[in-house]
């Protein structure tokens, strides 16, 4: 099995897994370690997986030399506990690499249930200083999750003071809360977030209205920016990772077990990128001497987000971090397809409606795309002049796409004509 030996030059690179498909993803695109929810006791409700998908999970990555590490991190109640036993010793007969845990007594019940098993402390836990990071170093905690409201500066204090694996959200959603501890999903809603059902109020937009003027909405802007007055930009540490590898983080972790397989292997693709490019330049140690390439920047507008924040790393957050005009930005480019078969044939699950004339792009590991134009759809019946989401085809290319891998994605440009 993987183990959890992670050197200090290269961090690991830990991916979001959603679904079993999400998790294959990942692994394709260079992922290190994944993580993922059960049906019980993690805060994405509606991106958990059954026990026999844990069990498809964990064997799929560990035959490719991918750690899985299971998330355990609701704020729970007396309530919760009742099967926990259970659930701790099947994740410990499938091997999972680690559990993902904030609440203290789910700590001490996993210890004293499963003590074989690595424990990562979640960035619910809310740790921001060197001597928390001490008390769950010494509770037997392999790991912590370094809340995300540090500044770099605070990261490397914590990182000379302890011994312990640290670990850093370094790209994905923000809540607008304190390390994702927040109220307001439920009491708007009654969906409880710290129970992993959360409605995403932060990304609605408000509007005020008087209490003896009932009807009569007046604006709520901010310098005229507009009124999704919650609504964070995305975070984004790309550029900061020769920073973050300078101070010795162990782990760098990415957000989105609710994000579309797209997402997962667009982002997990980029970072396993910029982490080995960094670890290949002579000059590593010296972290201010690297600059990333421009195309690795230039991929970020091809990715669906909010617009991207550095969050603390440098300070408190200020206006600019802030997106105040909508929900999010648009897309640049769009999913088409997944590779789902290569062997005797390749087959394509489509994703976006697409058909001869469109240009598309594949995406390799190791940051490698082509382009190229659809010529040819054909399906079991023989040729399409479209295909839409769900089908399954074969592609003509010009130039030929020839060594299609499973699990490999296709997207275009989003434009009237499809052209690049």
């Amino acid at each position: 099995m993987p183990s959890d030996n992670i050197g200090r030059r290269q961090p690991e690179l830990l991916a979001p897994a959603g679904s079993l498909d999400k998790l294959k993803i990942a692994v394709h695109y260079g992922a290190d370690a994944v993580y993922m929810g059960g049906a019980a006791y993690s805060l994405r409700a509606h991106a958990v997986l059954e026990m026999e998908e844990i069990a498809a999970a964990v064997s799929y990555a560990h035959e490719r030399g991918t750690r899985v590490f299971i998330t355990i991190n609701i704020m729970a109640h007396n309530r919760d506990l009742g099967g926990l036993r259970d659930y701790l010793l099947r994740l410990r007969d499938l091997r999972v690499d680690g559990l993902i845990i904030s609440d203290p007594g789910i700590f001490a019940l996993a210890r004293k249930w499963v003590p074989e098993i690595n424990i990562h402390i979640s960035t619910q836990a809310n740790i921001t200083n060197s001597a928390s990071v001490l008390f769950w170093q010494e509770q037997g905690a392999s790991r912590v999750n370094l809340a995300r409201e540090l500044t770099l500066t605070e990261i490397k204090e914590i990182r000379e003071e302890t011994n312990i694996r640290l670990e850093v959200f370094v790209h994905g959603a923000l809540c607008i809360s304190y390390s994702g501890r927040c109220s307001l999903s439920l009491y708007m809603t009654g969906r409880d977030a710290n129970h992993g059902n959360c409605a995403h109020p932060c990304r609605y937009r408000y509007i005020l209205e008087e209490e003896k003027r009932p009807g009569q909405y007046f604006p709520v802007e901010e310098d005229g920016h507009g009124t999704y007055i919650f609504n964070s930009r995305d975070l984004c540490l790309l550029n900061r990772l020769p920073e973050l590898m300078a101070a010795g983080v162990d782990s760098i972790k990415i957000e989105g077990r609710m994000k579309s397989v797209y997402y997962v292997g667009a982002v997990v693709r980029l970072y396993r990128a910029a982490l080995d490019y960094i670890a290949a330049q002579p000059q590593a140690a010296d972290a201010d001497a690297i600059t990333l390439p421009m195309v690795l920047n230039e991929e970020l507008v091809k990715i669906g987000s909010r617009g991207y924040t550095e969050n603390f790393f440098d300070g408190p957050p200020k206006r600019q971090d802030m997106l105040y005009s909508g929900i999010k930005y648009a897309q640049t480019h769009a999913p088409v397809g997944l590779v789902r078969q290569v062997d005797d044939r390749q087959l394509i699950e489509v994703r976006n409606q697409i058909m001869p004339g469109d240009w598309i792009e594949y995406l390799e590991p190791g940051f490698k795309q082509r382009q190229a134009r659809i010529i040819r759809i054909n399906n079991e019946k023989g040729e399409l002049k479209k295909a839409n989401p769900g089908h399954m085809v074969e592609l003509q290319t010009e130039p030929p796409i020839v060594d299609w891998q499973v699990n490999g994605l296709l997207r275009r440009k989003q434009s009237e004509n499809g052209v690049w």
